[in-house]
């Protein structure tokens, strides 16, 4: 099962454009302009060799890696899962079914249509991990996505600080002016989407919510500010400690995408009504 996940296109594109960029940026740009001999190159093709590196492993732990199924004859704790008015309740801490399964599903789970399962705190099915992002591999994808934001980062500044640095004459050299501006372009766009999705994961985890839940939970917020009551993530129990139950409790490990000692059973999760 596990290789019939890495073989597949998605993968071998993610691990070509890897490749193109590591290239590119080692063997072209630091070589063009501070050349791989020196103290100044060595720096910068070591500093980008590790974060490419750690984006690889992170990637590969988050593809091999199962996001989390709901055990068989699962049957959810009625008593201490209804919802109070102002949390969402499209959040699902209420006892549900899947129709699709035909069996009880957790908090937070969802069918995955690709999968043909329901996923545990399933977050998105994502194609270029051939993947769900569940409650299993949650933290290796956004490590991975933090790793590719800073080697996409590095790359870029490179090339930016190769062409300022030997300030190219591309006159009469129209291939390699063609060559450095769509390079330029490319990491650039990169960098930006990248960040961007890394951004977009780091706001979901501040208020613990999945993918799924921010968009369910925009209706029932309409919803909930019509009637006059104020609108709370049942499972958002403050910024830091959100990140801990994600990352987990030390932040010396949180970048870190196998140290998931911290992870739970996905059965149930902690609620801001624990602390009342």
């Amino acid at each position: 099962m596990k290789l019939e996940r890495i073989l597949s296109v998605p993968i071998f594109s993610v691990v070509f454009m890897v490749g193109f960029v590591y290239y590119v940026t080692v063997f072209i740009f630091i070589e063009d302009c501070s050349g791989l001999s020196t103290s100044e190159g060595s720096r910068h093709a070591m500093v980008f060799t590790l974060s490419a590196f750690l984006f690889v492993f992170s990637f590969f732990v988050c593809v091999l890696t199962d996001p989390g199924g709901v055990p068989p004859g699962f049957v959810p704790d009625v008593e201490h899962s209804l919802p109070s008015d102002q949390e969402d309740k499209t959040s699902h801490v209420n006892p549900r079914q899947c129709d699709k399964c035909s069996a009880y599903k957790p908090p937070r789970a969802h069918h995955c249509r690709v999968c043909r399962r329901c996923v545990l705190r399933m977050d998105h099915h994502c194609v270029w991990i051939n993947n769900c992002v569940g409650h299993r591999n949650y933290k290796a994808f956004v490590v991975s996505v933090f790793y590719a934001t800073i080697a996409t980062t590095y790359s870029w500044i490179v090339i930016l600080n190769c062409v300022l640095q030997k300030d190219q004459d591309f006159s009469g050299r129209i291939p390699l002016k063609i060559f450095y501006i769509a390079c330029g372009v490319m990491f650039l766009g990169l960098t930006l989407t990248l960040g961007t999705l890394l951004a977009w994961h780091i706001y979901l985890i501040s208020h613990n919510k999945t993918t799924i839940e921010y968009y369910d939970g925009k209706r029932a917020a309409w919803l909930a500010k019509k009637s006059g009551l104020r609108p709370h993530h049942p499972f958002d129990v403050g910024a830091f400690k959100n990140f801990t139950l994600v990352l987990g409790p030390n932040m010396l490990k949180w970048l870190w995408p196998t140290a998931v000692s911290h992870i739970k059973d996905g059965l149930s999760f902690p609620t801001a009504r624990d602390n009342l």
